[in-house]
């Protein structure tokens, strides 16, 4: 990466940027969320491995799965193909829906995975909205991570579940947590 950076080349492969970029204004325009166009694009362009994309499996099973943008945070954002009004647009969708979903939560889980800014801020100020309108009174908040983040511990498992709730920290790798995650969630599946 260090040589790329220096020479002015880092991030600046085009093929992904344009086409996740397009999608993104084509999202826009059909009144979509991020996470909805992209994974529509993954779906109808038959992309490879698309069993492992968990954007495209969720929108094939038309269940939300919302991204957060940051912008000037991700490669995409640094080519002429990047709009902002389309990716503020998308992402702002996303955060109402994820606000709606997670008004209607109540006992269920909200799992933050290895972000330590972005997510748990956005699902402090998505908490904060549904608790305003009525909604989600308690439910299970985990953060899996290497560490403890602050914002990750105070904003996801602290402050969400101190009144209703449970607040719960995995620390370890993410590829040991997510596996064991995903096998006690199968086997809870399983034996409901």
């Amino acid at each position: 990466m260090g040589e790329r950076l220096g020479d002015g080349t880092f991030g600046m492969c085009a093929d992904t940027a344009d086409a996740m970029n397009a999608l993104v204004v084509e999202g826009a325009a059909n009144g979509e969320g991020f996470g909805e166009c992209i994974g529509r694009g993954l779906v109808e362009t038959g992309t490879p491995n698309l069993d492992a994309s968990l954007l495209g499996r969720a929108y094939e099973l038309g269940v939300p799965a919302t991204v957060h943008v940051a912008l000037g945070t991700d490669i995409v954002h640094e080519h002429a193909s990047a709009n902002g009004g389309a990716i503020g647009d998308t992402s702002l969708r996303d955060f109402r829906i994820l606000a709606d979903v997670v008004g209607r939560l109540d006992g269920g889980a909200v799992v933050n995975i290895g972000s330590a800014v972005i997510l748990p801020e956005v699902c402090l100020k998505a908490l904060s909205v549904a608790r305003n309108l009525g909604g989600a009174a308690g439910f299970t908040a985990v953060s899996m991570d290497m560490n403890e983040p602050y914002r990750a511990m105070v904003n996801v498992v602290g402050r969400p579940t101190a009144e209703h709730g449970m607040g719960i920290a995995l620390r370890g790798r993410h590829e040991i947590l997510v596996p064991l995650l995903w096998a006690a969630v199968r086997r809870g599946l399983e034996t409901a």
